[in-house]
């Protein structure tokens, strides 16, 4: 969604499977904020089995959407890599545990294809992990290329991955189990 004023709403993708997951999830969402990002909705944390890693721990993902100033997709790309390594990420191989990482998924109705970055998010529509907290947050919103919701989507997405809504096991008191419904 592109607004006035050169303001652009993007989506962000965070998952973590290395350390204080919960932990570094929100230390994701606070270097966004001290970027200078104003984070508009925040989805639940679903945890998730680690596909295409075997033996790697569970991961715990969710998104974020931020109203976007001033900023191209690489910028906002460049803020999202510096923010991983500052929170300890310096190893961007492919299919290995990570403390965190943050995913551009759109940038507005933006296509864009380069060596840096390609947007929308090549494997959105593949991947149930990023499509159910991002159903939480936008589930209305058309992708640029495919022309269906989040929520259409989602609702044909073929990976039969475990995914969960996640909660702090002492949360209110009561085992997780007790609350998850899911």
């Amino acid at each position: 969604m592109t607004g006035t004023n050169g303001q652009v709403t993007a989506y962000i993708g965070l998952g973590s499977n290395l350390g204080d997951r919960a932990g570094n999830l929100l230390l994701g969402v606070r270097g966004l904020i001290e970027a200078c990002f104003e984070v508009t909705a925040i989805s639940c944390i679903y945890e998730t089995e680690a596909l295409e890693m075997e033996g790697a721990p569970d991961f715990l993902n969710m998104a974020v959407a931020l109203r976007c100033n001033e900023v191209t997709p690489t910028q906002l790309m460049a803020r999202l890599l510096r923010i991983e390594y500052n929170l300890g990420r310096t190893d961007k191989t492919y299919r290995k545990p990570r403390t965190i990482d943050l995913d551009l998924l759109f940038f507005g109705d933006t296509r864009m294809d380069t060596p840096f970055l390609t947007l929308p998010h090549p494997r959105i529509h593949l991947r149930k992990f990023v499509l159910l907290p991002l159903n939480d947050i936008a589930p209305k919103f058309r992708h640029p290329v495919l022309g269906k919701t989040v929520e259409e989507l989602l609702a044909v997405v073929k990976d039969d991955s475990r995914v969960q809504k996640w909660l702090p096991a002492n949360h209110a008191g009561r085992p997780a189990a007790e609350h998850a419904g899911v």
